[in-house]
């Protein structure tokens, strides 16, 4: 489990109540917890998408899509039930910031959850966990067994005449249920394999119903925007990022942690500054701006590169779930991209050929080449299976597995070639640190 890190740059606003026992109602209410529900209650869903809109919060999942947007979506006179799905599959490798929030303030995942339900008429929300994270749900239960006990959950919210339930699920550990379709898919029982879209979930989604679906830092920001208000979140971050974002920093640093900083911090400043910089002095090779699914950036390519959606997306890399990996020059890039693939190829469904068939390739090609027995045509091959990936899948992991490859291959194809020419991993006679991704 991570401890709890701190830095002057930080924005306290999603981490606020980590560490003050906020996991305990009775406290939570002590710090301000339930307010925001009250007066969303107040103002109605109208008022309640237009403050999302105008806070500029974006997914924290990934997608980086327009929260109140997509609450806008979903239809308001459907003849079928309505649904809150909160994304707690926390499961891209170099991202561990949910779990905090899970931890340290699971109410005010239980208040988002509440806040989008009476924005969208919704009378039923799920939060699913990631099945690792099963020590976390009897903290989950527990809160929202709290919440139904002081009436903020149940047939007569707070009081009114509005109904709102809450039920808590775990999955089975597989990452690909992080993808929303096979979220749904596995809430319902089933196979957890993505489905075909159109439609959306907002407006066929679980069940059958109009679903919202979102991840669960975005849910638990929720509140904080209505008690801040849309105009003094948005200042915070830049234009059409706004607020703060949990940043997961591992790999080669001297301080690893879950930072909370300013949408748009400079990411050179993050590793260097916030992060301490690199273990034992060395030189930075490359980083993972987004989690292991974003391409990798090189260090002239970060010198003035704010972490945003949109300025990491014009870098040619995604902000993604905001897990930053940090490589030192010791590492063998071609060990690193094989580890990746790893990862993709076990965690893939299977149930697209182009995403099945090609992590498999890529990761017999990659452990052949490192191994030492690849030859020269190898290298253009890894590049043409992963380009082959792209976009031909009913979800985004096989993207997730092509993206990172091809920048391993574009960026550092000398590498690869010195594979080819009898020195198969830098600096491997002195010893690579192992590197450590959370």
């Amino acid at each position: 489990m991570l401890r709890l890190v701190s830095h002057p740059d930080e924005v306290k606003i999603v981490s606020k109540r980590f560490g003050l026992g906020a996991a305990n109602i009775d406290r939570y209410l002590e710090l301000g917890g339930y307010a925001s529900a009250r007066k969303c209650l107040a103002q109605g869903p109208d008022w309640i998408i237009n403050e999302m809109k105008a806070s500029n919060l974006r997914g924290r999942g990934g997608a980086g899509f327009s929260a109140g947007l997509k609450w806008s979506f979903v239809p308001r006179n459907s003849t079928r039930p309505k649904y809150v799905l909160v994304n707690g599959d926390e499961s891209e490798p170099g991202t561990c910031k949910d779990h905090l929030i899970f931890l340290h303030d699971p109410h005010a995942v239980i208040e988002g959850t509440i806040i989008a339900g009476l924005a969208i008429g919704a009378k039923l929300g799920f939060i699913y966990l990631r099945g690792e994270y099963r020590y976390l749900l009897e903290i989950m239960e527990k809160a929202v067994a709290d919440a139904y006990a002081r009436g903020f959950l149940g047939t007569h919210i707070f009081g009114s005449n509005i109904e709102f339930q809450v039920i808590t699920q775990t999955g089975a550990g597989a990452y690909e249920v992080g993808e929303e379709s096979a979220l749904m898919e596995s809430l319902e029982g089933k196979r957890g394999i993505p489905r075909i879209k159109p439609p959306f979930p907002a407006v066929v989604g679980l069940y059958g119903g109009p679903t919202v679906i979102n991840n669960a830092e975005t849910i638990a920001t929720v509140p904080h925007v209505i008690e801040m208000g849309a105009e003094a979140y948005a200042a915070v971050g830049t234009p059409r990022n706004g607020g703060t974002r949990l940043f997961s920093i591992s790999g080669h640093v001297e301080r690893p942690g879950v930072y909370e900083l300013p949408m748009g911090y400079n990411l050179k400043k993050m590793i260097y500054d916030v992060a301490g910089g690199i273990r034992g002095g060395r030189r930075l090779k490359a980083v993972v701006p987004g989690g292991s699914s974003t391409p990798v950036l090189l260090p002239e390519e970060i010198e003035n590169l704010g972490m945003d959606f949109d300025q990491v997306g014009k870098a040619g890399s995604m902000l993604g779930s905001g897990g930053v990996v940090v490589i030192d020059d010791r590492t063998c890039i071609v060990e690193f991209a094989l580890r990746t693939i790893s990862f993709y190829q076990h965690e893939s469904c299977g149930w697209c050929i182009p995403c099945r068939e090609g992590t498999d390739w890529l990761k017999k090609s990659l452990t052949r080449f490192h191994a030492g027995y690849g030859v020269a045509r190898d290298i253009d091959n890894i590049q043409y299976i992963a380009e082959n990936m792209m976009g031909r899948t009913f979800c985004p992991l096989g993207d997730a597995a092509a993206m990172p490859t091809l920048a391993f291959v574009k960026k550092f194809r000398n590498e690869f070639e010195d594979h080819l020419n009898g020195k198969p991993c830098p600096f491997a006679k002195h010893g690579a640190p192992e590197l450590t991704v959370v």
